[in-house]
C-alpha cells in the first residue's frame, strides 16, 4: 500500500494588495481596480524517514512569502497578453490597449508577469510555478503534487494544481 501526506499553509502574511485589469473577449477591457489577495499553498509527497514530515512548514512559508512580496502593492501587468503593448519611457511604463494609450504607471510600481491575463487562475498558476521552481532548486524532489490557491475576495478564489514527478 502506497501512502502520501499533504501539508498546507495559509497565513495572514501570505497576502498581497495589488491593482489589475482583465481584458475580455473582443475589445473589452475592465477598469483598473484592486484586490487584497490571499494565498494558500499545499504540497503532497512521502514523509522524510528521519524528520517524519513531507516538508518543513517554514520552507513552504518562506518561498511563498518571497513570491507574494514581489507582487505586493504593484500594478499587475500580463506581458503575454496579445491585446497589450508595453513601452518604457524613462521611469514610466506606458500600456497600450489595441495600439491606443490606456495607462501610464511608474515602472517601479509595476509587476510585469509572464502570463496572458491577470485573472485569479493565471495568478495562481504563476505563483504555483514559482513555488515549484524554488522547491526543485532547493533539492525537494520527493513531492508529488502542488496546489496554490489565490483568493481575490472572500469566497472567490482559483486554484492551480500540478502533479510533480517525485524522484
Amino acid at each position: 500500500m502506497q501512502s502520501s501526506f499533504r501539508v498546507q499553509v495559509s497565513k495572514d502574511y501570505l497576502v498581497f494588495a495589488s491593482a489589475h485589469f482583465i481584458t475580455f473577449r473582443g475589445h473589452q477591457c475592465e477598469s483598473l481596480h484592486g484586490h487584497n489577495y490571499r494565498v494558500g499553498v499545499a504540497v503532497e509527497g512521502s514523509v522524510d524517514a528521519e524528520c517524519l514530515f513531507v516538508l518543513d512548514f517554514s520552507v513552504l512559508k518562506q518561498i511563498t512569502r518571497r513570491l507574494v512580496d514581489s507582487v505586493d502593492h504593484k500594478v499587475l501587468l500580463p506581458t503575454l497578453n496579445p491585446k497589450l503593448a508595453f513601452r518604457e519611457e524613462g521611469d514610466r511604463l506606458e500600456v497600450d490597449y489595441f495600439g491606443r494609450p490606456k495607462y501610464v504607471f511608474p515602472t517601479s510600481d509595476c509587476a510585469l508577469l509572464p502570463i496572458q491575463n491577470t485573472t485569479a487562475e493565471m495568478l495562481a498558476q504563476h505563483l504555483g510555478i514559482g513555488v515549484r521552481e524554488e522547491l526543485v532548486k532547493s533539492g525537494y524532489r520527493h513531492l508529488t503534487l502542488l496546489e496554490l490557491e489565490v483568493e481575490e475576495n472572500y469566497g472567490q478564489s482559483a486554484t492551480y494544481r500540478e502533479s510533480l514527478a517525485a524522484d
